[in-house]
């Protein structure tokens, strides 16, 4: 039987949730090259997929947080799953802006969250781990205890890996990036020679550039 995380793998790359382009790579707004692109908001258009989604996240928290009493939404990508995810859960939902509003009440945080929670933070993906983060402090900042965080899609960075050490936040990922290059390649979505490509970015992302002999 498929492990969880190989079906979510094959359902991506079915509906281009994840595009993989080794030889006419992506620029990502840092600059980078990418031989990936990542829209997990066409999830939201696949119902089957969408469940699948919402069950494997809800699983995963109680499997690792039991003892979770509020979701957090990471603005703006997460927001929808978290909903369905604390909806599933019963639990209390709140989401985190990237930045204050800039009118009215000027919130990071919407929605009522009380302090001395138990919180665990909903992501789509976690690249190099700074926005992230970055919500993890302003939960911490409303006297809550961030007990973990769950996303859809882990790059695995080393550079992430290393600032979820050092906040001391347990991640724990729907999909990986390996096990996706791994079922892209069995599938023939890539050829080995591209699977190498993908494996070598992920290691220096901000210094990659494609083979031109692939």
């Amino acid at each position: 039987m498929k492990k969880p995380e190989r079906i979510l793998a094959e359902k991506l790359l079915q509906i281009s949730a994840i595009k993989l382009q080794p030889q006419n790579p992506f620029i990502w707004a840092s600059g980078w090259n990418s031989p990936i692109y990542n829209d997990n908001r066409r999830i939201l258009s696949y119902p089957d997929i969408r469940n699948l989604v919402k069950v494997e996240y809800s699983r995963a928290i109680l499997e690792n947080f039991p003892e979770v009493e509020a979701i957090a939404g990471v603005a703006t990508g997460a927001i929808a799953f978290g909903a369905i995810v604390a909806d599933t859960l019963g639990l209390p939902y709140v989401y985190v802006r990237n930045t204050p509003k800039d009118h009215g009440l000027e919130n990071l945080i919407e929605g009522n969250l009380k302090p001395g929670k138990k919180v665990v933070v909903i992501e789509d993906l976690v690249s190099t781990g700074g926005s992230s983060l970055k919500a993890v402090d302003v939960i911490r900042t409303y006297g809550c205890d961030v007990i973990g965080m769950a996303c859809l899609f882990n790059y695995q960075f080393p550079m992430a890996v290393k600032r979820f050490h050092e906040a001391d936040i347990n991640l724990v990922a729907l999909c990986s990036y390996a096990s996706m290059i791994e079922v892209a390649e069995e599938t023939n979505y890539i050829s080995p020679t591209e699977a190498a490509a993908l494996r070598e970015w992920r290691e220096d992302p901000a210094d990659w550039t494609p083979d031109p002999m692939d």
